[in-house]
């Protein structure tokens, strides 16, 4: 049997968050490799490692700090993982799920999944920042979904609906705050591969027919997980590498994060802007 999320697991991790803060978080955040500086700036913190949140998913990445970080940031109350897990660590797809599952028994009715990807839209730059308007779960299409196993009918249904997996309101807020800005912002479909190895040429061709614009390890799993309990849901990906659609160039993990150093200031930007506007 795969390791299936109970309603017992999940409050064990969130009861232990509670015991050290007191903190009510409304909206949650997830940020991804060399995007993390974001939780540097909320204000009263209080940090709990994830070592110390029973059953949560313990990342190794490089770039992913591994901790919650509970405080406020533009008047909001907010709890934000800075580092995620992914699952070519090896952890079980409905595992993956936990700490989403956790920040909803927290109470948060906002989640705001920021990831580093890669160009799949030729057009794109690195340094860009891609509002994510719809995914293509090509995991989850294979099988790995993170709500496979039995259904906990107190947090959603069996069969949720995935038509509008990106809030509309947040995303028409987002385009005001980044235009009030002068941020400039991309708009696309983000993809989900199971990763560690980069694509291949071959794999971005395949991804761009589909119509896929950017491509990562992440996010789609989080916020399948968010919109099975109604919670509402922002993606935003920071480009960190072009597209290599001819087979030219090659990416690496330590691009990546450098591309983090250029994104992280734009994206606190805009995630600042959008808080604000709540």
């Amino acid at each position: 049997m795969g390791d299936f999320l109970t309603i017992a697991d999940i409050q064990a991790a969130a009861s232990a968050i509670q015991k050290k803060t007191d903190h009510k978080p409304r909206v949650g955040m997830i940020l991804g490799s060399g995007l993390g500086s974001l939780a540097e700036s909320i204000e009263n913190p209080h940090y709990v490692p994830y070592g110390e949140i029973p059953g949560w998913p313990v990342s190794g990445v490089k770039g992913h700090a591994g901790r919650l970080v509970l405080g406020s940031l533009e008047g909001q109350s907010v709890v934000v993982m800075q580092g995620r897990t992914h699952y070519y660590e090896g952890y079980d797809m409905p595992r993956l799920g936990l700490p989403v599952r956790v920040m909803q028994a927290l109470g948060i009715e906002i989640i705001v999944i920021t990831n580093a990807a890669g160009a799949v839209n030729p057009s794109f730059e690195p340094g860009d920042l891609m509002l994510i308007t719809d995914h293509l779960n090509l995991i989850g299409m294979a099988g790995q979904n993170p709500l496979r196993g039995p259904n906990l009918e107190e947090l959603g249904p069996r069969f949720p609906d995935m038509s509008q997996v990106y809030d509309r309101q947040l995303l028409s807020l987002t385009r005001e705050v980044a235009a009030a800005e002068h941020l400039g912002l991309r708009e696309g479909v983000y993809c989900c591969l199971a990763g560690p190895s980069f694509e291949t040429p071959a794999d971005l061709r395949f991804l761009r027919a589909a119509g896929v614009d950017a491509v990562g390890m992440s996010t789609v799993p989080e916020a399948t997980i968010a919109r099975h309990s109604g919670t509402r849901v922002l993606g935003v990906s920071g480009i960190s590498n072009k597209a290599n659609l001819d087979g030219e160039t090659e990416t690496t993990h330590e691009e990546v994060l450098e591309a983090g150093k250029v994104l992280a200031p734009k994206l606190t930007q805009l995630v600042r802007g959008v808080l604000r506007k709540l």
